[in-house]
């Protein structure tokens, strides 16, 4: 029927708009006007806490240790490109030019015969915005005394602040596993002073403690069943990510291959300013990302948007972040 067809006679209307809006609880003319209720408050933004996914017989946790916000991301990364550059690149993917957030994402891994945690976050009372990794182990269902492997991806103080508390470590019952490389470079003496000063006193006092429990992987060696050491060096002289597989399903845990899910990933090769050898790095990106790419698999990334899991594919000279919706759901 056309619309030039329709006749409805303006009595018609009136009493239907007039019924329609006394059904909806809407002020009409022969209804008088009440006062507007109160606004609900403003609670200010959600603070994510844990996220958990299934991989075959094993359970992924992520934890959310908070987040800090810094001006850049240049010089931060994109050390050998104009700033001009990576502000374009920022730009085209929604992204704020001259600010950027970097979250901390350490991950629990349930093997059904043991809880194997990465990294222990930044520690109390080192940012005012990070730092909550003991409370979160309650939330998400655990307690510091269930973890029985500690794994330190590499030792910058947002990956072992979280050892110790109140003097002594958190995690009475575990043993800890990391690189002979990462371990002899920091607590070296020569590291005590300069560039190397603040993260060798931090491991002073927070992984020295614990050596007599900590045993040395090398790339390639089985942590536990189904979990693997791989080199990924440059970012630090023993950084290290590590494969799950379970029943077939595969997961790579990357640490701080990549610090940035747009201007490290779509640019492997830009400079990193956290990075210390900055080409060994670059090309551990490339190495990394260029094999989950391949082989289509999920990894969580320590400085990825949390909830921190998701795929990568080829995009230009580098690599597109896709996080994860549905996929470990069905």
């Amino acid at each position: 029927m056309g619309i030039d067809t329709v006749r409805i006679s303006r009595r018609h209307a009136l009493t239907a708009t007039t019924l329609a809006a006394a059904g909806a609880g809407l002020a009409t003319p022969f209804s008088p006007i009440r006062p507007t209720a109160a606004a609900a408050p403003l609670h200010g933004p959600s603070v994510p806490t844990y996220h958990r996914v299934r991989l075959g017989a094993f359970e992924v946790t992520t934890l959310f240790d908070g987040a800090v916000v810094l001006d850049g991301p240049h010089p931060i990364f994109g050390q050998n490109v104009a700033v001009e550059e990576l502000q374009a690149l920022a730009e085209e993917n929604f992204l704020p030019p001259t600010r950027f957030e970097i979250g901390f994402t350490p991950v629990v891994v349930n093997t059904g015969v043991e809880v194997v945690l990465f990294d222990a976050g930044n520690g109390a009372g080192r940012r005012p915005t990070a730092g909550r990794l003991a409370g979160l182990l309650e939330i998400a269902g655990f307690s510091a005394d269930q973890i029985d492997v500690v794994v330190l991806t590499h030792f910058h103080p947002d990956h072992i602040g979280g050892l110790m508390e109140n003097g002594a470590p958190l995690f009475a019952n575990a043993r800890y596993v990391a690189t002979a490389a990462e371990f002899d470079f920091w607590s070296d003496d020569d590291r005590l002073s300069g560039p190397t000063e603040r993260v060798a006193r931090l491991t002073r006092t927070n992984v020295v403690p614990v050596a007599d429990r900590m045993s040395f992987v090398e790339p390639g060696a089985s942590l536990v069943s189904g979990i693997t050491a791989i080199a990924a060096f440059g970012h630090t002289p023993g950084h290290t990510v590590y494969h799950l597989e379970s029943e077939g399903q595969r997961l790579m845990i990357t640490a701080d291959t990549s610090n940035h899910y747009v201007v490290s990933l779509q640019r492997p090769d830009w400079h990193v300013r956290f990075d210390m050898d900055k080409e060994t790095a670059a090309t551990a990106r490339k190495e990394v990302f260029g094999m989950i790419a391949a082989d289509r698999i999920p990894f969580t990334g320590y400085h990825m948007p949390f909830p921190s899991i998701g795929y990568v594919e080829p995009h230009g000279p580098g690599f597109r972040f896709v996080p994860a919706s549905y996929q470990f759901n069905v």
